[in-house]
């Protein structure tokens, strides 16, 4: 009886000390991120059969496990990849929300003082002084454009440069993951299948959901304990000990235009939340459109105000000369977006009006031999069509002159190819005072040669400010790039809440996960007590035991 009782104080004993590692484990992992909570699962050693029936064998640890939960595991990843999205696109949105409608950096200001001179020119034709503050402030505007378009490119650098970063951290987590498999794998085959190496398994979810932050990520487990991971619409990251890289590249037709790669396929289309798709929403819904506004606004201006200035007459006569340009637009380059293998090339052609430009086209090939195309003016949803690609080619045709752009193609058209094209997308950088003013008498107020000192002209110049010029007639100046900020303003303010909400969420799932997985100090501390107070009892037990044995012998002697 007394080794009996040996034998089963001593299973106490080392169930016991384990558990003690166990609490001692978790109390040193509380602060450790991605750490789960563990516990010894005891279970009763075999009985054994004597005379007077089954008498029990002690205790075994039959487990160490932890706390998880794979459904809030999960809804805290998604949480994660959700909420880092909207977070980054709400604070690059925000920053050019700041520069569009703040006074100090928008253009608004800028354009008020610009035409303010243009009235004072039309006042006073015959000022000099009124004339040279309307240089100045045409200096002033056109700077202001040079330098929200500046703006926006640090933003396109700045886009592009937390891409490369993202890009660089998950991959990194990718080979990180593989290697975890390979250990998982391993220790799982030295064991009974039943023992898990839990610190393995927890950096192995600890690194699933950093790449979330990055980009929505789901995995598939496998029966040898390893798992395969992927993003985007089911493209593999890690298959088993192998990782894939992502990887940017310059779009064909625009290098700055980053795509993402994985496994030689563009997947920037096919990819959702986390700030990698942030960034890529931010560029698409909101710098890009924003860029080809700023730039629809200063080649709708130049284009305006030249079409008036070339056909007054100056202050420098007897006689009176011709007005030129006053705004030079130079060379814009233009943005194209197209599908692979189908390299276009485009240019800048200066319209003759205003009305029917547009931020931005949409191409689509309607046929082959010969290509016929649709031609849709994406700001008034104007269609031209069927084109041919001498229309959309030739240096100046009509459609050209009416949408300032024109487009040729190289390599085999498809029908059902669309491309995407912004002529004016650069505009903005580009626009400046023409160089042939240099002196403040060249402003072409008047009407007619023979009277320098007319001021029809300049009234001319002057209605521009309120009038319907742009989309179609329908829209001033001021309203188009009212539009601007306003479609800035509202997408910044969508992502704002948006953000609030999702952050709620994610705070939510990962307090449930806390509360499955994390580690309470207060309950560890009972724990010590609970099983310093067992292994000492065990201890106690073999104390018996001992007496019980030695009395035994002594009454031998």
């Amino acid at each position: 009886m007394s080794m009996g009782i040996l034998g089963t104080a001593l299973s106490g004993l080392t169930a016991f000390q384990r558990s003690l590692e166990t609490t001692s484990n978790n109390i040193a992992n509380a602060n450790t991120d991605g750490y789960s909570r563990q516990r010894v699962e005891l279970a009763t050693r075999p009985e054994q059969f004597n005379g007077a029936g089954y008498m029990g064998n002690g205790v075994e640890v039959a487990n160490i496990t932890r706390s998880y939960d794979q459904f809030i595991t999960n809804q805290v990843r998604t949480s994660a990849a959700t909420f880092n999205d909207v977070n980054s696109f709400y604070k690059l949105s925000a920053q050019i929300d700041n520069i569009t409608a703040d006074n100090a950096t928008g253009l608004a200001p800028a354009l008020k003082s610009f035409f303010n001179a243009v009235d004072d020119v039309s006042n006073d034709p015959t000022s000099i002084a009124a004339r040279q503050v309307m240089l100045t402030q045409a200096e002033s505007l056109t700077q202001q454009f040079n330098t929200m378009n500046q703006r926006f490119g640090n933003l396109r650098t700045q886009v592009n440069t937390n891409l490369a970063s993202a890009v660089d951290e998950v991959n990194g987590y990718a080979k990180s993951i593989a290697e975890l498999n390979v250990k998982i794998v391993a220790d799982i085959g030295r064991s009974t299948g039943k023992q898990l190496p839990n610190e393995l398994l927890d950096q192995r979810d600890q690194l699933l959901t950093k790449i979330a932050e990055k980009v929505d990520v789901s995995y598939v487990a496998q029966s040898d304990g390893s798992i395969n991971v992927f993003i985007g619409k089911g493209q593999s990251l890690v298959l088993g000990n192998y990782a894939a890289e992502l990887s940017l590249q310059g779009d064909a037709l625009n290098a700055d235009q980053k795509q993402l790669v994985l496994n030689g396929q563009d997947i920037s289309n096919q990819i959702s939340g986390g700030s990698i798709y942030g960034n890529l929403r931010f560029r698409d819904q909101v710098l890009d459109p924003a860029q080809q506004q700023l730039g629809l606004l200063a080649t709708g201006i130049a284009t305006e105000f030249n079409n008036i200035h070339r056909n007054g007459y100056d202050l420098s006569g007897p006689p009176a000369a011709t007005g030129v340009d006053f705004f030079e637009l130079g060379a814009p380059s233009v943005q194209v977006k197209g599908p692979p293998g189908n390299n276009a090339v485009a240019s800048f052609v200066a319209p003759t009006s205003a009305a029917n430009l547009g931020a931005s086209y949409k191409l689509e090939v309607i046929s082959t031999a010969p290509d016929l195309f649709t031609l849709t003016n994406l700001s008034d949803n104007t269609a031209y069509t069927p084109l041919s690609a001498a229309d959309l080619s030739d240096p100046a045709p009509a459609v050209a002159a009416a949408n300032g752009f024109n487009i040729s193609f190289s390599g085999t058209l498809t029908i059902g190819n669309s491309f995407t094209i912004s002529p004016s997308f650069n505009a903005a950088a580009n626009i400046k005072l023409n160089s042939a003013i240099t002196n403040p008498k060249q402003i072409a107020a008047a009407s007619a040669a023979d009277l320098p000192g007319d001021n029809s002209n300049a009234l001319k110049l002057a209605e521009l400010e309120t009038k319907t010029s742009m989309l179609g007639s329908k829209a001033s100046f001021t309203q188009v790039y009212g539009q601007l900020v306003a479609d800035v303003g509202s997408e910044t303010h969508a992502a704002s809440v948006s953000r609030d909400a999702q952050d709620t969420l994610l705070k939510q799932a990962t307090s449930a996960k806390e509360n499955i997985s994390g580690v309470n100090l207060d309950e560890e501390a009972a724990n010590l007590i609970k099983f310093q107070n067992s292994y000492q009892a065990a201890a106690k037990a073999v104390s018996v035991a001992n007496a019980m044995f030695d009395t035994l012998i002594g009454a031998f002697r």
